[in-house]
């Protein structure tokens, strides 16, 4: 995981170091009560959901306390009759009681607090095991001491332990972040920037893009019009469907010091497809989620998402009216972008390949849109078990006569690679040096006519791109197979074999659903 602010890029080698540590130690306490209450029945993703509430309740509770010794006396944050102090008093039914109403109470707010706290329940039963999370875990440190660095970046540790957990089912929320890094680097985000991801889930790309800013633009010399928009969050919008990863993101987005007032949504709970967007945006930065089906949804009782029915979203001013919400997504995207405005986008190869619908949206994006870039990415990174992906990078630009696409640059991360490599989740994941090619070749400050071909590397013309059938862009040159195994021990040649299965199944999928009408 590397996620650096500003501050923490500046800093000398030994206290980076010393952060790091203190970081990991602060992981692992918070960690070390998640194995006792997985026995007692909190799956690892409620654990972190249960600490967000009672994080946030005890960073507040010390933002109040610090604000009552102030002459002008502000008006207070947390309700009256709600504080720690209390909450750490009780025992028993009386703290099960007690705590159940301060999350009710709480869900009622508006702003930060609504969202973290709206929909929220109790899932820690064993009242003798709330209580030693509040007394002997967050009671214990005094969260308003730790850095921004710390805080931050251990809750972006603890999700990712939460996600890595197999029986989490988190994992859909969650992209690499060294991908994600690497996305930003090609992006370069400026001050000016409105960013958006429409299914952000935990936050990931827009925490990304505040720490680039921040590297490259320290806070202290930021005006008060950069501030709000960096520092306070008006120049990022996020929007996800399961409320549960909703609260996620925006506690995830508050340790790291970013807080919207009550006049700006950071996150945003709803379906991005369902409606036509609020805020457009000069950048965006999405993982669509994967599967091919798109569902009208609603958020219950219980803050998870309730599917109702599939729909087309015929209300959307879409160029093709389809159920797949992948295409959905793509044409959504497109349409978030101002003019000048780019995106860079996680795509399964379907996108890329599929018939009907998927072929009018990909005439009409090479039209309207300058697509420039696309990275194929390799198996095994992501969560979603068989899938192959890629990042598609594309523009904005203004209106022409002309075709906005003129070149697609494809860099092949997929075959090919060296001593047969087949990257994993745990033994073998993709990091950010994987990538260092990928990024010399895409000259992300300079012009793309100053790119180079190499033998990753390779550009197609318009022309030759509408001459492949269905304007397929699942593009490969390389005569090495994917499924190269002379370098594989049994064991990766068995998962192997099994992650081209589901591949196989899910492109088969694809093409009965184009074959039988249901693709749009």
């Amino acid at each position: 995981m590397s996620t650096t602010t500003g501050d923490s890029a500046k800093m000398p080698e030994a206290q980076a170091s010393e952060a790091r540590l203190t970081t990991r130690a602060l992981v692992d306490k918070l960690w070390s009560y998640c194995d006792v209450l997985r026995d007692a029945g909190v799956p690892a993703i409620d654990y972190v959901e249960q600490l967000t509430y009672l994080l946030f309740l005890k960073m507040m509770d010390e933002q109040e306390k610090r604000r009552q010794r102030r002459k002008d006396k502000p008006k207070p944050i947390l309700p009256t009759g709600i504080d720690w102090d209390t909450l750490a008093s009780k025992k028993g039914a009386q703290l099960k009681s007690y705590y159940e109403n301060v999350l009710e109470e709480l869900g009622k707010k508006k702003g930060t607090f609504g969202l973290i706290f709206s929909g929220a329940q109790n899932k820690i039963h064993e009242t003798a095991l709330l209580e030693r999370l509040i007394r002997d875990l967050i009671g214990k440190i005094e969260w308003s001491r730790e850095g921004v660095d710390v805080k931050g970046d251990a809750y972006e540790a603890l999700l990712a332990r939460s996600v890595s957990d197999g029986k989490s089912g988190a994992g859909q929320y969650f992209t690499p972040r060294d991908l994600i890094q690497v996305m930003v680097k090609c992006m370069r985000p400026t001050l000016q920037d409105s960013i958006v991801d429409p299914a952000c889930g935990t936050g990931g790309f827009l925490l990304a893009a505040h720490d680039y800013l921040l590297e490259h633009y320290p806070a202290e010399t930021l005006d008060p019009d950069e501030k709000n928009r960096i520092v306070k969050g008006r120049a990022f919008r996020g929007v996800e469907i399961v409320r549960g990863t909703a609260r996620l993101a925006a506690m995830n987005m508050f340790t790291h010091g970013v807080a919207a007032d009550e006049t700006h949504e950071i996150i945003k709970v709803g379906d991005a497809l369902a409606e036509e967007p609020d805020m457009r945006a000069t950048l965006v930065l999405a993982n669509p989620p994967f599967g091919q089906k798109s569902a009208i949804s609603t958020i219950g009782e219980d803050g998870k998402a309730v599917r109702e029915k599939d729909t087309t979203y015929s209300g959307r001013s879409f160029w093709v009216t389809t159920k797949n919400k992948q295409l959905n997504f793509v044409q959504h995207i497109a349409k978030l972008l101002k003019t000048g405005g780019r995106a860079a986008v996680v795509l399964p190869d379907n996108v890329l390949f599929e018939g009907g619908a998927g072929e009018k949206i990909r005439r009409r994006l090479l039209k309207e849109y300058d697509v420039h870039t696309l990275l194929r990415l390799p198996p095994g990174i992501f969560y979603a078990g068989g899938v192959k992906a890629n990042v598609l990078f594309f523009e904005h630009p203004r209106p022409t006569t002309e075709p906005a696409t003129t070149t697609l640059w494809v860099y092949d991360f997929r075959t090919g690679l060296p001593n047969g490599r087949r990257f994993t989740l745990k033994q073998n994941r993709l990091e950010e040096k994987h990538l260092q090619d990928f990024l010399d070749c895409y000259l992300p400050d300079k012009k793309r006519t100053e790119r180079v071909e190499t033998e990753r590397f390779k550009k197609f013309t318009y022309k030759e791109l509408l001459e492949r059938d269905k304007v397929n862009l699942d593009i490969t040159w390389s005569r090495e197979s994917d499924n190269d195994s002379e370098h594989l021990s049994s064991g990766n040649i068995a998962q192997s074999i099994v992650q081209d299965l589901k591949i196989a199944l899910t492109q088969l999928e694809s093409i009965s659903n184009a074959l039988n009408g249901t693709a749009d």
